[in-house]
C-alpha cells in the first residue's frame, strides 16, 4: 500500500513546478509538510476530506492551501480529496441531498407555506425546485465535509497508533529476552 501511495503522490518538485502554485511554491518545499508524522497525517486526511466535500471541483488546491497553515501532510491532503472524483460525485450528491433533506426536514409540508405556494403557482415552479434541491444538497455537502473530516481525523489517528503499536510489538518479539540472573 505504501509503495502505491508513493507512486501516486505528487513529488515536491512536481508541485513546485506547477504554474498555479509557483507564487507560493517556496512554502510547499518545506520538508515538514512532506513528512509522515503522527500529527501531520490525521491533519492531512481531515483537510483532504473537508476540501473534497465542501468544493467538489478544484478541491486539490484548496486542500493544499489549507494544509500550509495547519502543518498537515500536503500530498496526503491532496490525495484524499479524490474521494469525490468525477465518477463518484453523482453518488455523493445524491447522498448529500438525502442527508440535507433529512436534517432540514424538507418535505411537502414545507412547500405549503406562503412562499412555497408562490413558488408552486406556476411562474417559479422550475426555479423553485432548483433552489430547493440546490440548497438542500449544499447543506448536505457541508454536513458531509465536517463529519467526514472529523471521522477521518479520528480514524487515521487510531490507525497510526495501531500500526506503530504493531511495529513495536514485532520489534519486542524479535529481541532476545534477557533473563534475570539467579540469586
Amino acid at each position: 500500500m505504501s509503495s502505491w501511495l508513493n507512486r501516486k503522490m505528487p513529488t515536491r518538485e512536481q508541485m513546485a513546478d506547477n504554474r498555479w502554485l509557483a507564487p507560493i511554491a517556496h512554502r510547499f518545499l518545506s520538508p515538514e509538510l512532506w513528512r509522515f508524522t503522527r500529527r501531520s497525517v490525521p491533519r492531512g486526511v481531515a483537510l483532504g476530506l473537508f476540501a473534497g466535500f465542501i468544493i467538489p471541483i478544484g478541491q486539490i488546491f484548496l486542500a493544499a492551501f489549507m494544509a500550509l497553515p495547519a502543518r498537515a501532510n500536503v500530498p496526503l491532503a491532496a490525495l484524499v480529496t479524490f474521494v469525490t472524483n468525477p465518477f463518484t460525485l453523482p453518488a455523493w450528491l445524491v447522498v448529500a441531498n438525502r442527508l440535507g433533506a433529512f436534517m432540514l426536514k424538507i418535505d411537502q409540508a414545507t412547500v405549503d407555506t406562503g412562499i412555497g405556494r408562490e413558488i408552486e403557482s406556476g411562474r417559479w415552479i422550475d426555479f423553485g425546485w432548483y433552489l430547493q434541491t440546490a440548497g438542500v444538497t449544499a447543506f448536505g455537502l457541508l454536513v458531509l465535509s465536517v463529519l467526514s473530516a472529523a471521522i477521518g481525523y479520528l480514524l487515521s489517528s487510531w490507525i497510526w497508533k495501531w500500526r506503530v503499536g504493531r511495529k513495536l510489538e514485532a520489534r519486542r518479539n524479535r529481541l532476545p529476552s534477557i533473563e534475570e540472573p539467579a540469586e
